[in-house]
């Protein structure tokens, strides 16, 4: 029997969220207005991380600057995120997705994919089925979702992309060469900007060209695993399972947007330490090591760039962790202006070995994993805000001394 998948997912999720909570308090509807979440319109600061229909019509386009944004549409409606929100939304519309299905995997804070295979008895109309879902989230919580149907995670996504929003369709291999095989290659799942130019210097435009070019001339263009991955989601072949439960981790990350440029080692080491800090709390949760730290850092001009080193002895200590990170910083940053910044831990262990030196301190080492072990238990205790590190406090106070000298200047 063929697999059953539905792909769920938010219409501008961001955007909609809050659009709704204003609607529910008698504001005018952020979706039929320019508008966008991101940044504060009076500094002007920020990059658009979600827009309304209305202002793609200007040109506004996600991950611009705000700025930029308003030039285009001087009326833009900007409105700063709010995180406790969304997650709340979040966890409503996936209550009741998973009412429906046996096994639900969480894809990001605004997509799940439900694997509904063998329930025909239940629900013997699928499209019936997902109006219903669709429905229900757009009634009782207020903002609207796409729901994409087909037998593999790749082609029920792909249809979820199709025309929006408040629609449901289908993409079953029947209708592959009619509904997928027309569209351009750029709009094939996973497929990247730099593989989509070798593509089309090749002459293949569409996804129905990449699906008939041989496949081993894709590996010659691609690479003998991507030109393998392309051809196949090309003709619409996915045999990845839902997912009910996370895979273990093969890493930890952490990324920051600023309201503000960063230009100095010590804006950018303030909230690297936090990162850190928090990362490598999950980190020691799940019982885990890292032997690979990395920086990732997005310049003024959208290009990000990223170094990382492999660690001689795998750790969990955050200021080992740290250390690293500044070296890393130093080594490929020359101070050009940021507004993102981030780091991650991969190449995961969870042995205990440690590879004693006659230069190393393992004095000052275990001491340091005594610090993270008091931490964490009075975090687990108490909680996430009952403790910070000096550095950390130190930044807060700083924004927070800026930000009353910023009014009062205005008074």
């Amino acid at each position: 029997m063929d697999r059953l998948i539905f792909h769920v997912d938010v219409n501008s999720a961001f955007l909609s969220w809050e659009a709704a909570k204003r609607v529910r308090e008698g504001l005018p509807d952020l979706r039929e207005i320019p508008s966008c979440i991101g940044g504060d319109p009076k500094s002007r600061r920020g990059i658009v991380v979600a827009k309304s229909i209305p202002a793609k019509k200007y040109g506004v386009t996600t991950g611009e600057p705000v700025s930029m944004a308003l030039q285009k549409c001087p009326g833009l409606v900007c409105v700063p995120g709010d995180f406790v929100l969304y997650e709340r939304c979040s966890h409503a519309f996936k209550d009741i997705c998973a009412s429906y299905a046996p096994v639900m995997e969480s894809f990001s804070i605004d997509e799940v994919f439900l694997d509904m295979s063998g329930t025909h008895l239940v629900y013997p109309d699928p499209v019936a089925l997902a109006h219903e879902i669709k429905d229900k989230i757009r009634d009782e919580l207020g903002f609207t979702v796409n729901i994409g149907i087909g037998t593999n995670k790749l082609l029920a996504k792909m249809a979820s992309d199709f025309e929006k929003p408040d629609k449901v369709h289908t993409l079953f291999p029947s209708e592959i060469p009619a509904k997928m095989w027309p569209l351009p290659v750029r709009d094939l799942l996973f497929l990247g900007k730099a593989s989509e130019q070798k593509l089309v210097q090749s002459g293949i435009r569409t996804i129905g060209e990449l699906a008939h070019y041989p496949e081993d001339g894709l590996k010659r263009l691609l690479g003998e695993k991507a030109g393998h991955q392309m051809h196949q989601y090309a003709n619409g072949a996915d045999d990845s399972p839902v997912r009910a439960e996370r895979e273990e981790a093969k890493g930890y990350s952490a990324e920051t947007t600023t309201e503000e440029d960063l230009v100095t080692y010590e804006q950018a080491f303030a909230i690297l330490l936090a990162q850190c800090d928090v990362v490598s709390a999950r980190m020691r949760r799940d019982g885990k090591k890292c032997s690979c730290v990395g920086v990732t850092y997005r310049t003024l001009d959208f290009k990000t760039r990223s170094h990382q080193k492999k660690l001689a002895n795998s750790t969990d200590v955050t200021e080992e962790i740290f250390a690293q990170v500044k070296t890393l910083l130093y080594e490929c940053w020359k101070c050009q202006p940021l507004r993102l910044i981030g780091l991650s831990l991969t190449d995961l262990t969870s042995d205990d070995f440690w590879q004693m030196s006659m230069f190393e301190d393992d004095r000052k080492h275990e001491k340091q994993k005594m610090v993270d072990g008091a931490v964490d238990d009075i975090r687990k205790r108490f909680g996430n805000g009952m403790i910070v590190r000096g550095s950390t406090m130190n930044t807060a106070a700083q924004v927070a001394r800026k930000a009353r000298a910023q009014m009062d200047h205005k008074k």
